[in-house]
């Protein structure tokens, strides 16, 4: 098997997702690749040890990400990085040659998604570039998905996403970069939760054409690491309602990311509604979708069907059991290695660059939506 050999970017909660998942290649079957973690870098020294600790294939642990650019035994980096330094470190790593797997949005705003796509343009012959988004992956997702490529839905009455957590209706929870507007951009909770929400409609071809938009900040103020009371900047939840097509075949999509949603912990959802039938997909039933077949006259009944463990890239793992968060994560990374070894990542493939830029043009629109209070025109770049 090849072995395709990975620098991180980034050693905080998702660097460690990803070194988990790399642990776990033997879960996978019948791949054409595996990863190998051979070196890590962070501004914060400490935070590297725990690679070094769990990986013995970590040689280089480096506070200059320069390095691993430089270093000729890294095939591949996957960057997970706060967002304002995303328009300064993807061009560099894309200029570089190697592949690359980034965490979301792909730059803090458009104007850094702008950089990035322009350096795309001079990327090296068969580099791959890829948007980390891992919920899709869940096998409910993936019926939906099959479900609306089939054409089962016929014509569309409404589509909905949603990312939900709630942790931050606690007024006390310490205030992060996240929750700041120089490091995380105007985006707010739209630019950490959007590709969540975006990348199932967009690799449907439902770019929505005219966007109005509901933001709500509810906490302004958070403690921070000494207890003061500091401002809380950016945007709590966001809901974004997009016209999908024009004439009699348009269609609503709601786009959903807040941070403050009583009682969720970390739900994603997709429902489509059709003419000729429906179909929901949430996290909060891991092993389970919902769907409906109606024809002309016949009774409108959902179906529920219990999936099990059905995931796109086989594993030993028996079909009796239940798919999680950490499997959707693997899944992702299997997804990329294939392609970066050749294949085609059996079908679905992780979201890619175009697909970030037209989240980030959906944003830019719900942004100036929401604050002007008005629809507003989807501005998409060719």
């Amino acid at each position: 098997m090849k072995t395709i050999r990975f620098g991180i970017i980034g050693c905080g909660l998702m660097g460690r997702e990803f070194a988990s998942a790399a642990a776990r290649w033997m879960h996978l079957q019948d791949m054409r690749a595996r990863p190998e973690i051979v070196a890590v870098c962070d501004t914060n020294p400490g935070l590297m040890d725990w690679y070094s600790d769990h990986l013995p294939s970590v040689r280089l642990k480096t506070t200059d990400y320069r390095a691993l650019l430089a270093d000729d035994q890294i095939d591949a980096l996957y960057c997970a990085v706060p967002h304002v330094l995303h328009g300064d470190i993807y061009p560099e790593i894309i200029a570089s040659g190697k592949h690359l797997l980034g965490e979301k949005p792909f730059g803090m705003d458009r104007a850094q998604n702008t950089a990035i796509m322009a350096a795309l343009a001079r990327r090296a012959q068969g580099q791959l570039i890829r948007c980390s988004s891992e919920m899709p992956f869940y096998p409910g997702a993936q019926k939906v998905l099959d479900f609306a490529r089939a054409g089962r839905a016929g014509e569309i009455l409404e589509v909905e996403c949603d990312f939900l957590h709630s942790s931050d209706i606690n007024p006390d929870k310490a205030i992060n970069w996240k929750r700041m507007v120089g490091v995380n951009g105007d985006y707010g909770c739209m630019g950490d939760l959007g590709m969540h929400v975006c990348h199932v409609p967009l690799r449907l071809g439902w770019a929505p054409d005219t966007i109005h938009a509901s933001l709500v900040k509810r906490v302004t103020s958070r403690p921070d690491a000494t207890g003061a009371r500091v401002p809380c900047e950016t945007w709590d939840n966001a809901t974004i309602h997009g016209r999908v097509g024009d004439g009699p075949g348009a269609f609503p999509l709601t786009l959903r990311t807040w941070r403050i949603a009583p009682g969720e912990s970390n739900t994603w959802r997709i429902r489509i509604l059709g003419m000729h039938g429906s179909a929901e997909f949430s996290t909060k039933s891991p092993r389970q979708w919902q769907f409906m077949d109606y024809t002309v006259g016949s009774p409108q009944c959902w179906q529920v069907e219990d999936l099990g463990y059905q995931s796109l890239f086989p594993t030993i793992t028996g079909g009796i059991f239940e798919f999680g968060f950490t499997d959707a994560i693997l899944q992702m990374w299997a997804a990329f290695v294939d392609e970066a070894a050749g294949g085609d990542a059996r079908g679905f493939p992780c979201a890619t660059p175009e697909e970030a830029a037209k989240h980030h043009a959906i944003l830019t629109a719900a942004l100036t939506a929401g604050t002007e209070d008005r629809v507003v025109q989807v501005e998409y770049h060719t």
